[in-house]
């Protein structure tokens, strides 16, 4: 991260300068580490640069020109997810920064990150990758300028972008540059992106998108891009995509193939430190919470239509050996620091491990977007075995007093084994489980491709029958979002009541936020199912969203307004006073009252409010009659 460490590996520069907007964390876990690692491992010298200040070029000069290429990345999460909330209001803290401290990353990162590596190395090739890249590779909607925008290439100019996971197309670039390939060679590798000029000759055998101009005038145009580009995520039978942007064309290669269990088994047993860079002097809460953690798999087949996992990690499992991942616990046993608890065995899902098609030739050609909705593919492979072993050996691992399970279950499957039902409850629940059945609508949970709500409430009844014959008391927290397409008031009452009638107050509730790129977002921008062009229901206002939130802590008294407007408006009267199901009661608690109070204080706040000590303090005050006086408003620019 420094020169005087350059220097000391006796480093004259880099080979490769990695630029990230997040802090640097040698772990697994973070893109920076593992892609830096990777690249360390085929013989390459890298420098990280961490949250530079774009507000210059010196941060990207730090090691000199790099002799192969920038690599740039806006981090873990895309700029404006990790900076805004569904609200589109600021965030309170930022979890990949030291203290948690906001501000150490511009709004659209990408942007500013790859113009500052141009202007610092004339002539040095700049690639773009991660996450915000990946979602923005093409004409895509963006929810807070709620807007269409073009591809991120033709604003960021970067001379190559690598979308999904890019640990081998990263060193395949570094090899090919240091060979002496241009960047332009570079153009015949799957999972990237490129600009084509306007005097080149157009992609033979690319399938066409509608172009920008059609996404950005036509709803209908953006609809039928958004099922075409997801028509084409199977690797094995994916097509080039080319997208026109007035006189330039944005060019897609197909996404890169699975990487095989040896090859994860490689890049997850490389020498990482698993601590943040010695530099930092405050916590990193990105790193709190996932420094104990093991990832065993990558990839997801569940599709849903509001989630990037599939998108970017593919939808094909990709796993790691059992050794891999059991050394991977020893080394934590091993660490003085640790205190004994792993604390989460899984990925992006926890019980998908080692699970594919069992016929690569229907694989090969297979286009459906999901392996497990409407229904379990009867050609999945759902055994749960090869994770039951793991999880059973690495909780035996000298040093290690538990190994609990964080990741998201798929309940579905998870209800496919009864053994491992067994196994979770009895062993890797620490007191609570976080599932995700995300609505009780059916029709709001075809749009998400989730299963219906029975499919909850009978894994539900089989951990809590489980949990009592362990001897244990344990708990289940769903989370649920608000907002989603296809959800209105009528849904999230019936949300609601169900919320009532098992007894579940969620904490935490999670609004829908449009990421780019998702079927869900075509869904929130078109008001139409991409796959179906059917009219969707869309909650857009921040009044109605604001209800459907409410509607889902309707036992908070903060909420009691905002719940009982909910159910007016939606004829629900019979949901408010003493009845069984009722959510609120019929006069408005004392702390309502008090919070409605304080809210309207703080709307009227200000200057202008007569009290006492502000009439005090204004005729303390003289002033010339002929002194600019403020407006009604406060901090209102004056007229001369």
């Amino acid at each position: 991260m420094s020169v005087d460490e350059m220097h000391a590996r006796g480093w004259e520069r880099a080979d490769v300068v990695f630029v990230t907007g997040d802090a640097y964390i040698d772990h697994p876990s973070f893109a920076m580490a593992l892609l830096g690692r990777v690249l360390e491992a085929a013989g390459f010298r890298v420098g990280i640069v961490s949250q530079p200040d774009w507000r210059s070029c010196e941060d990207w000069q730090r090691f000199g020109a790099p002799r192969l290429f920038y690599a740039i990345s806006a981090g873990n999460m895309d700029s404006m997810i990790n900076h805004y909330t569904a609200n589109r209001k600021v965030r309170n803290d930022d979890a990949y920064s030291p203290g948690g401290c906001i501000g150490r990353r511009p709004d659209r990162a990408t942007l500013a990150y790859c113009q500052r590596a141009r202007e610092a190395a004339k002539g040095v090739p700049v690639i773009a990758g991660g996450v915000e890249a990946s979602l923005r590779r093409l004409g895509h909607y963006d929810y807070w300028s709620d807007k269409v925008r073009r591809s991120i290439l033709l604003d960021c100019k970067a001379d190559l972008l690598v979308y999904g996971m890019g640990e081998g197309s990263i060193v395949e670039i570094a090899q090919r540059l240091d060979a002496g390939e241009t960047v332009k060679d570079l153009r015949d590798m799957r999972g990237v992106a490129y600009v084509l000029g306007a005097s080149e000759s157009p992609v033979e055998d690319a399938l066409e998108l509608p172009s920008f101009e059609e996404i950005k005038s036509d709803k209908r145009a953006f609809a039928e891009a958004t099922k075409i580009i997801h028509n084409e995520t199977n690797p094995f039978n994916a097509r080039r995509l080319v997208q026109r942007h007035d006189r330039q064309a944005v060019v897609c290669t197909p996404p890169p193939l699975p990487i095989s269990t040896g090859a994860m088994d490689a890049i997850y047993g490389l020498r990482y430190t698993r601590k943040p860079h010695p530099s930092y002097k405050e916590p990193i809460p990105a790193f709190e919470m996932i420094q104990d953690s093991v990832t065993i798999m990558r990839g997801c087949f569940g599709g849903c239509t509001f989630c990037s996992i599939t998108t970017h990690q593919g939808r094909i499992i990709q796993s790691r050996s059992k050794k891999s991942i059991l050394d991977e616990v020893r080394t934590m046993a091993r660490d003085p620091k640790f205190k004994g608890v792993v604390s989460d065995v899984g990925g992006p899902t926890a019980n998908m491990y080692r699970m594919r098609c069992t016929r690569p030739e229907v694989e090969a050609i297979c286009r459906r977007q999901s392996c497990v909705h409407p229904t379990i593919c009867k050609l999945l492979g759902t055994d749960h075995e090869p994770l039951i072993q793991i999880m059973n050996e690495a909780r035996e691992t000298p040093g290690v007093k538990k190994v609990l399970v964080a990741s998201g279950i798929r309940m579905d499957l998870a209800r496919l084994s009864p053994r491992y039902m067994k196994t979770l409850t009895r062993h890797h629940v620490g007191g609570h489980l976080k599932v995700a059945p995300e609505h009780t609508d059916p029709a709001v949970l075809g749009l998400m491709r989730k299963p219906r709500n029975d499919d909850f409430e009978k894994f539900a009844e089989v951990f809590e029958k489980e949990s009592k014959k362990a001897g244990k008391k344990q708990y289940i927290v769903p989370y649920f979002i608000a907002s989603h397409p296809g959800s209105d008031l009528n849904a999230m009452i019936d949300l609601a009541v169900f919320l009532k009638r098992n007894g579940y107050k969620p904490d935490q509730v999670q609004d829908f936020i449009p990421a780019p790129f998702d079927v869900a977002t075509a869904m929130y921008y078109t008001g139409m199912d991409p796959f179906t062009k059917k009219p969707v229901h869309i909650a857009k206002h921040l009044r109605d969203r604001k209800l459907q939130r409410a509607l889902m802590q309707f036992f908070k008294p903060e909420n009691y307004f905002e719940v009982r407007k909910a159910l007016l408006e939606a004829g629900r009267r019979d949901l408010i006073g003493q009845g069984c199901d009722a959510l609120i009661p019929e006069k408005p608690p004392r702390e309502a009252l008090e919070r409605r109070r304080i809210d309207a204080g703080r709307r009227f706040a200000g200057d202008y409010v007569h009290s006492p000590e502000s009439e005090k303090k204004k005729r303390s005050q003289k002033r010339s009659r002929h002194e600019t006086q403020p407006g009604y408003r406060p901090k209102r620019k004056s007229t001369s």
